[in-house]
């Protein structure tokens, strides 16, 4: 499985899917069509717990800002990543600054939505 790379831009966060289990986001989260947006993400991430059947995943995600439709797509990102926490080892990391009292309040909204999830809040 090949891993997958997206660049930030000023509207969608750097995006990084490596085959070996580390999954990051970073930056801000607005695009125009979300859901289009993300769907490679999404596919890859489908793909890779097929293939991986178990395993040990983390995700790093450093989301600064993010629109309602994102808020969305991250509730199905975590209801795939819910659906796949049997079979996987899968660690969230919430990385927030701790002068962006959204951020936290939006990793602490998370942690209560998908509580078979491991959602740690990271300060930085």
């Amino acid at each position: 499985m090949k891993n997958l790379i997206f660049e930030a831009t000023k509207y969608t966060p750097e995006i990084n899917l490596d085959a070996k289990g580390i999954i990051s986001l970073v930056g801000k989260s607005y695009p125009e069509n979300t859901f289009e947006f993300y769907k490679p993400m999404i596919k890859w991430l489908e793909e890779y717990f097929e293939v991986n059947e178990f395993g040990t995943t983390t995700i790093n995600m450093e989301i600064i800002y993010f629109n309602s439709s994102s808020s969305k797509l991250f509730f199905d990102f975590f209801d795939l990543l819910e659906e796949n926490c049997e079979k996987h080892t899968i660690t969230v990391n919430w990385i927030y600054d701790g002068e962006n009292v959204s951020a936290q309040e939006a990793g602490e909204d998370f942690i209560e939505d998908f509580e078979s999830l491991k959602i740690k809040l990271v300060e930085k």
